[in-house]
Formats: C-alpha cells, sequence, structure tokens
C-alpha cells in the first residue's frame, strides 16, 4: 500500500541535503573533471533494480502485451497503438541490468509486433512517441546486444530482428514526410490506409527529435533514405525563414508542413521545443565531423539562453531557472519536461571544452532538484511559476504567488501551478550528467532523495502510478497510468547514477571518450564509428 506522509526520516534527510548542497557549492565550482572519479553504489543500484523488477512484474502480470499499465484498478490500455510500448521501451534498461530473463521475455514479444498496422481502425500515431520509444528502443536495443552486451542472449536471431523490426517500422513511419516541404506531419495512420493526418504545421521538438534515430538506422542498415528525410526536415530548422529567431539560436516552436517556414517566435526550453535543442548538440556527439553546423547552432541557442532566459527568483537569487519566450518578452515559467537542461549544458560545456556552459548546467541542475526539496511530496511538479526579479513587479506575466503560496514561494522560490508528477526523469537526468562530471557523492544523494520519495509517494504495491499533486503530501491522490519512460529513463538514470563502470556509461570526466549518446529517451545510441555516411543534406 502507497505510504500517505513523506517519512520523518526523509524529511530529516532533505534538510541535511540541502545544507550540504549550500556547503559544498565552492567546492563544486572548481574546475570540472578535477575531482573524484564517479564510485558506484551497490546497495542503492539494487535498490533501483528492485523497483524495476517490480515494475516489469506488475506490467507482464497485468498489462501485458498491451501497451501501458494501470498499477491501480490492475488493468491496462493501448495508448501507444497496441504495439505494447513498455515492453520496447524497457528493453534498454533491462539490457543495462543484465536482466537476462526478462530481455528474452522483451525480444520473443518484439520479434511478432505487426509494425504494419494497428489493433485499431483510424488510431492516429505519434511520429515523435513511436521515434523515441518504440524506433529509439529498437535501434539501442541492437546497438547493445550486438556490441558490449552481446554475451546477454545466446540466440543471434533474437537481436537481428531488433534491426528488422527497426526498419519495419520506419517504413511505416515514413509517410509522415509525404508533405509538400519534407516537414513531417505529426501524425500517422496505418489502418485502412496509409496516410499522415493533414495538418498545416508541427512543432519543432517533433521535427527535430528524429535526426539521431534515423540517421543511425541508414548507418546500421545501408540505407540513405531513412537519414536524408529526417536531415531534410531538419534543415530548416537549422536555417530558419519566416516569422523570425527571438533571439540568435532561440527559433519559434512551430513550422509550416507546406514551405518549412516559422509561424512564430515563441518557444523555450520547455514542451514542443526541448529536445530540438538538445538534439543539435547530440549529433554533434554523434559524429563531430558531420554534425558540425548543428553544433554551431546549439551554442547561439545556449548562449542566447544564458544572457536571455537565465532567470534568478525574487528572494532566492541562488536559483536559475529557464523562462518561456514570446518574440523578446520573456515569461517566467518552467516545467518538469525543462530540468534536462542542466544535463544538456554540462554534455555541451564537456564536448566544446566550455567551462561556462558546464557551470551553467550544474546551475540548473541544482536549482531544478530544489523544487525536490520543498514540495510536500517531495518530488517536483509539472509547471511552475516564480518572480524574475530582473523584471518590473508589475511587468506583464510577471505574477506574484497566489496568496495560498506566498509563505512556500518565501522559502522555495517558486509556486506551484500544474502539481502533478507523471513519474517524469528530467531532473534526475541532470544529476546523471552533474555526477559523471564531477564524481561529487552529494549528486548521489540528490538522486537517492528523489528515488526515495518517488517510491514512497507513486508505489502502488504492484508497481508505480503518477500523481496528482505534489503540494500534498500523499501526491494528491493517483493517476492511474504507469508511462512507459518511467521504466526506459527514470530507473535507468537512477540506476546509472549509483552503478559501475561499462561501456554505457558517459564519460565526461579528462580525456574520456564516450561509447554511446543518450537519445532523449534515454536509450543509448552507439556513436557513429568509421563506415558509409549517410548525409546528404547536411
Amino acid at each position: 500500500m502507497a505510504s500517505t506522509t513523506t517519512p520523518l526520516g526523509l524529511l530529516t534527510y532533505a534538510l541535511a541535503l540541502a545544507l550540504a548542497i549550500a556547503l559544498s557549492s565552492t567546492a563544486r565550482a572548481a574546475p570540472y573533471g578535477g575531482g573524484s572519479r564517479p564510485k558506484p553504489n551497490y546497495a542503492r543500484a539494487n535498490a533501483v533494480k528492485r523497483a524495476f523488477e517490480t515494475s516489469w512484474n506488475g506490467y507482464h502480470e497485468h498489462a501485458f502485451p498491451h501497451d501501458t499499465l494501470r498499477p491501480v484498478s490492475g488493468t491496462f490500455e493501448d495508448d501507444r497503438n497496441g504495439w505494447g510500448v513498455t515492453v520496447v521501451d524497457a528493453l534498454s534498461t533491462a539490457i543495462i541490468m543484465g536482466e537476462g530473463r526478462m530481455i528474452n521475455q522483451m525480444l520473443d514479444h518484439i520479434a511478432g509486433i505487426n509494425f504494419t498496422t494497428t489493433q485499431r481502425a483510424d488510431d492516429g500515431i505519434s511520429l515523435f512517441e513511436s521515434n523515441i520509444r518504440y524506433l529509439g528502443g529498437l535501434i539501442s536495443g541492437y546497438d547493445m546486444l550486438r556490441g558490449p552486451m552481446r554475451s546477454l542472449v545466446g540466440d543471434a536471431s533474437k537481436v537481428d530482428a531488433l534491426l528488422a523490426q527497426a526498419v519495419r517500422l520506419a517504413d511505416s513511419l515514413s509517410v509522415a514526410f509525404d508533405t509538400p516541404s519534407g516537414i513531417p506531419d505529426p501524425t500517422v495512420f496505418l489502418r485502412p490506409t496509409r496516410r499522415h493526418s493533414g495538418t498545416s504545421s508541427n512543432n519543432i521538438a517533433e521535427v527535430g527529435t528524429l535526426v539521431l534515430e534515423w540517421t543511425r538506422l541508414s548507418d546500421l542498415s545501408g540505407e540513405p533514405r531513412y537519414a536524408a528525410l529526417a536531415q531534410k526536415a531538419e534543415s530548416y530548422l537549422l536555417r530558419p525563414t519566416g516569422s523570425p529567431e527571438a533571439w540568435p539560436g532561440l527559433v519559434g516552436g512551430d513550422v509550416s508542413t507546406r514551405d518549412g517556414t516559422f509561424l512564430n517566435s515563441n518557444g523555450g526550453w520547455s514542451g514542443g521545443t526541448d529536445s530540438f535543442y538538445e538534439y543539435l548538440i547530440k549529433m554533434y556527439q554523434y559524429d563531430p565531423r558531420a554534425f558540425a553546423f548543428y553544433k554551431e547552432r546549439w551554442v547561439l541557442a545556449a548562449e542566447s539562453t544564458m544572457a536571455h532566459l537565465a532567470s534568478h527568483p525574487t528572494g532566492r537569487p541562488d536559483l536559475t531557472y529557464l523562462s518561456q519566450f514570446a518574440g523578446q518578452q520573456t515569461d517566467p515559467v518552467s516545467t518538469h519536461l525543462a530540468s534536462f537542461a542542466g544535463g544538456n549544458f554540462i554534455l555541451g560545456g564537456v564536448l566544446l571544452g566550455n567551462d561556462t556552459f558546464v557551470q551553467f548546467g550544474l546551475a540548473l541542475a541544482r536549482s531544478y532538484f530544489n523544487n525536490y526539496l520543498h514540495t510536500p511530496a517531495g518530488i517536483g511538479p509539472e509547471v511552475f511559476r516564480w518572480v524574475d526579479a530582473a523584471l518590473p513587479a508589475d511587468a506583464s506575466r510577471n505574477e506574484p504567488p497566489p496568496a495560498s503560496q506566498k509563505d512556500f514561494y518565501a522559502r522555495a522560490g517558486f509556486y506551484t501551478t500544474a502539481g502533478a508528477y507523471i513519474l517524469r526523469p528530467e531532473t534526475v537526468e541532470s544529476i546523471y550528467y552533474a555526477y559523471r562530471l564531477t564524481g561529487d557523492p552529494t549528486w548521489q544523494d540528490m538522486a537517492w532523495q528523489a528515488f526515495q520519495s518517488i517510491t514512497a509517494v507513486c508505489g502502488t504495491g504492484s508497481a508505480y502510478a503518477q500523481l496528482n499533486d505534489v503540494m500534498k503530501p500523499d501526491g494528491g491522490g493517483f493517476i492511474d497510468q504507469m508511462q512507459s519512460f518511467w521504466m526506459a529513463e527514470t530507473l535507468k538514470y537512477l540506476y546509472l547514477i549509483f552503478a559501475p563502470e561499462s561501456d554505457v556509461q558517459l564519460q565526461l570526466q579528462g580525456a574520456g571518450t564516450s561509447q554511446f549518446v543518450f537519445n532523449t529517451e534515454a536509450h543509448p545510441i552507439r556513436v557513429r564509428e568509421e563506415g558509409p555516411r549517410y548525409d546528404e543534406y547536411l
């Protein structure tokens, strides 16, 4: 049965950790890579692994082979076209954890998925979600099981089926690119006919978060058209026309499927735009020679973000959050989704040898974890606001907290406008990057506190459920759903923070070179090696 209050031990631990963070800020400001090497904590890693096993067993008992477990009612839903998204999305985590029995269960199911149709007629398929969860999961599983984790599966044909299924899925999804511009339609249908929705626009996250997976698929399959489709779509975002950039590198949120022009100048690092910026530097990590221009665009966006979007709440100048923007008007609002940005800045700073980016990323990671320190449930909310100290008090959108959260805001530096928690990973994702960079065990302690809070409040017995309101100690009651990214991302990043060295771990210290780049769903994709390259639109 789920805990209905935050345990007293967790509260005491949170206060001690907050003090440790404050006292250690000077030490963490030292040059990155000059600290300790990351060290495993086997007890904590095993605790995360047990939570993963609980989640899989609950799913397998009550929902397999359907998409998503409803952990409160012990039922299921097919919200991702009935292909078994939890199976495919969780595969890479099972591989990293060495869960041989699970891996074989997953591979047996994956080999039989029919990616050419859906169970229901006129069932809309999200190109974006299918790409990051299904296609990314298939490619990642293949890269790891054909690479450093090959010993986990004895039957090579099961591994080969992952690549074959990735090709079938991409062939089905490729109809999305049949638009006048090549900017993909966000929604595809396979039954009764293969078609897209015909909408007039798409957002830059859904356009710009394809290029890693589709380029990798071309590199693995030898079929150039997958990379060509995604890179052509990306080319409109790299060389923007239409509505102007708010600042260099910071583009609007929506583009036309007719001609690829930008339709507005509104955006930020939250939903609808976030992973476009994320993939710019990750494509450079994938192949720094071929994707140097992607890096240049990321640098522009990063510098403009620091100059114009970095925001400090009144009363808490130690915190740095990222505002949204409409033209050159900023709005001090952010989301749990945006908390990935700290890790992205850390990655970019390490790849480019730029300590300014690194330190900004560390500041973001600390600040967004602040949200976990202060809510009654011990978990950051979905959407929050603050009063920007640099804006006039009466400025449009610089809204003071409601009376019910006035005292909370004075302590926390933010107030909640949407208190749900849907098992999101982004805060612990940035903690992972910070820990791999610094080796400072304080980051492990942050991750452990987050894990304890999440499992205490979200646990249903058979698995873990989403929450209505983290501003209540019991989370405000359950939302009866366990999104697949809980197993693909949240538990993977938590595990890797405590796990020993491996070929999959990011190497962010010294001259270390990572063998994998993580897609936005935390699926490790092998960085490009020597061989054929499919880069027609660079």
